[in-house]
């Protein structure tokens, strides 16, 4: 049996009563944050300019464009909502799949639910699943693949698409494994473009690019279901031989969930590059703690886990999504407005004279007493010397998330994010409506309850 054959039974193994309370929780939590997340990256550039290209989004469909004003096919809506989803890198993160996992689910998920009259639990159950697989892979790859240079976001996420998509569609398991096969062909995403609009084109290029995996397998496409392990596919290919472990990629599905904390699932309270939280976390304390300001400083030591810094060592970003992916300059912020909210990231605030003058004083470097490979893969220390000749520091090993694997977002944290993004891009009359269906999705009958929600004209968008 091909591997393939073999991710596709798991993918078809549960029902929706074999859930548990916390997975439906954190899959509520996911949907009112990804929703919320895009519904703000709406009013970016990136998803604009999508909707200008010839051809995108241009018919009729059964979909509907978030905050648009207009409906489409599934595919176009799934590319340009899952590109807003990601465009502030302010959605969810998992440690172990090494990327944004609601992003690949949620976007497409919705688009696909709408043209099915799917309900939430329909919308649950494949979420979860969805999530089972993106993690079970990854960890049969990483972290190899993340260090190559691979954005799994998308390169491990289209087979969450694949897997959601398969319970949607009600696909039998071998035209699961084609399209899983059909899928490894259609991945891509290179670290390379982070800090541009390229970046969350990557989630909605493979949110696409996964619906229509699971559409061509269904119309009879044919793919080698053998893909994962010839050797010149995904693994041999992606990776090298000899660096994944197809054991890791099959065992233990469903026990635990990896979304009831297994995966590492967290919301993101700062709308920056994942990389940074433990940094910034660090440094809001140490100011918070010391009442620090900028003057005082002479020099900040900023040492993140090294797998944190290759993408995150910017200590001169131009632009704003540069800002995002610069580790210096979230730390900065951190010092500066004892806070990093969304418009740190808008309208030139990187240029910003007071952090532009502390930029100089922040050294990154990789943490040395933090492994490799060891089980801790998101701390940070951050040591502050101040002209006065203190020497102040704060360390953790592994900055602890906002989801099922450490302290879960308070309903009042979920509404104050929700509703500060959400209001970028539709009405107040909508966003509370919106929120309370997302609190209990699993009782929404059919998923157009959400997005009639969602209806309305952006007002603010960038690009106009």
């Amino acid at each position: 049996m091909t591997l393939a054959h073999q991710i596709a039974e798991r993918i078809h193994a549960p029902r929706y009563e074999d859930l548990s309370a916390l997975a439906l929780e954190w899959t509520s939590h996911a949907f009112i944050d990804t929703i919320g997340c895009a519904l703000a990256g709406m009013a970016e550039e990136a998803p604009a300019i999508l909707m200008r290209i010839p051809g995108v989004a241009d018919a009729n469909g059964p979909a509907t464009l978030w905050a648009a004003g207009r409906q489409t096919g599934v595919l176009d809506a799934a590319l340009i909502n899952g590109t807003a989803s990601h465009a502030l890198d302010y959605d969810d993160v998992s440690g172990v799949m090494g990327g944004h996992p609601s992003a690949m689910l949620v976007p497409s998920m919705m688009a696909l639910g709408e043209s099915l009259g799917a309900s939430g639990r329909d919308l649950a159950l494949a979420y979860v699943v969805g999530y089972e697989t993106e993690c079970r892979i990854a960890r049969g790859v990483h972290f190899h693949h993340y260090d190559k240079g691979w954005h799994p976001t998308a390169t491990i996420g289209i087979f969450g698409t694949v897997a959601a998509a398969a319970r949607l569609l009600k696909l039998t398991i071998d035209q699961t494994a084609i399209a899983l096969g059909l899928a490894a062909s259609l991945a891509s995403g290179l670290k390379a473009n982070f800090g541009t609009m390229t970046k969350p084109l990557h989630v909605g290029h493979a949110s696409r690019n996964g619906l229509f995996a699971a559409f061509m397998a269904r119309e009879g496409f044919t793919a080698n279901a053998g893909t994962f392990e010839h050797k010149q596919g995904f693994l041999d290919v992606f990776n090298g031989p000899g660096t994944y472990d197809t054991g890791k990629m099959l065992g233990d599905w469903y026990a635990p969930l990896e979304c009831e904390g297994h995966g590492e699932p967290g919301l993101k309270p700062y709308p920056c590059c994942g990389s940074t939280h433990a940094s910034v976390n660090r440094m809001l304390l140490l100011a918070r703690t010391h009442d620090l300001y900028p003057d005082e400083i002479e020099m900040i030591e900023v040492m993140p886990h090294l797998r944190r810094l290759p993408h995150t060592d910017n200590p001169d970003p131009h632009g704003p999504l540069a800002a995002k992916f610069s580790i210096q300059y979230c730390v900065a912020r951190a010092l500066t407005d004892r806070a990093v909210r969304l418009d740190h990231f808008e309208n030139g605030a990187e240029n910003d004279p007071a952090v532009r003058a502390l930029l100089p004083r922040i050294q990154a470097r990789p943490h040395p007493d933090m492994p490799a490979d060891g089980a801790f893969q998101w701390g940070a220390e951050v040591v502050v010397h101040t002209k006065d000749r203190r020497r102040l520091a704060l360390r953790i090993d592994d900055y602890e998330r906002c989801g099922p694997g450490g302290q879960m977002m308070s309903r009042d944290e979920l509404w104050t994010k929700f509703s500060d993004c959400a209001g970028r891009s539709l009405p107040n009359i909508a966003i509370a409506s919106l929120f309370e269906k997302l609190e209990s999705i699993t009782t929404v009958v059919t998923v157009t309850e959400l997005t009639t929600l969602m209806r309305y004209s952006n007002r603010q968008t960038k690009a106009a």
